[in-house]
């Protein structure tokens, strides 16, 4: 008959387990792809507030640096949006952004189940040139469409430590809203790819 093994070496064993990113022991434990899509779950709500940003910055933008945008975290912190856009009259544009976060948190993560609910807050580099990277090529303006991309690292503090880095991309339609400016029309974008925290990966397909 096997001997058990005391709850010492029971202790190390899981602990190697764990350093390692396995998750034989037991399921009170996240594995690192929940870790990663409870990451990504405390930024989905600012995707589409840093999309909006990049539209008011376009709409008002006077030379080819936007105004810097900002807006505040549901709870703390803010969200600036920072760049440059294409000028000129042609229908097709491109615009160039910077996202940057401090303190930023949209409360608690509801995550469904009888699973409790986690409190993550966001925080991107101070200089900018390290700072996700948000592209967005509008095409047939004012009414047509367009494309973008998200990627790079924030930085996290809370019930989760460490970082994310976001790899999405962005489809979506463009409208006039009657007074010359260009919107993004609404439930028309569509968010795909990935977001990586530590070793897990969530993989993301939202509409906005």
């Amino acid at each position: 008959m096997l001997t058990p093994l005391p709850r010492t070496v029971t202790a190390v064993a899981c602990s190697l387990f764990l350093s390692l990113g396995l998750t034989a022991c037991g399921d009170d434990e996240l594995n690192s792809d929940e870790q990663a899509r409870r990451a990504y779950l405390g930024l989905d709500p600012s995707v589409g507030k840093a999309l909006q940003l990049g539209f008011v910055g376009f709409n008002t933008a006077s030379t080819a640096n936007i105004p810097p945008q900002s807006t505040t975290g549901a709870v703390s912190g803010t969200l600036l949006v920072t760049g440059q856009v294409d000028q000129g009259s042609s229908a097709n544009k491109g615009m160039r952004l910077r996202i940057g976060m401090t303190g930023y948190s949209d409360g608690e993560i509801l995550l469904g189940g009888d699973e409790d609910p986690v409190n993550i807050t966001y925080t991107s580099s101070t200089d900018t040139a390290a700072q996700p990277e948000f592209t967005l090529q509008l095409r047939g303006i004012p009414d047509g469409t367009f494309t973008g991309t998200l990627k790079g690292p924030f930085q996290m503090t809370g019930d989760l430590e460490g970082s994310v880095t976001l790899d999405l991309a962005l489809t979506g339609e463009i409208e006039p809203d009657g007074t010359g400016q260009v919107l993004r029309t609404t439930g028309s974008t569509h968010v795909t790819g990935t977001a990586t925290s530590s070793d897990g990966v969530y993989t993301v397909d939202v509409t906005l």
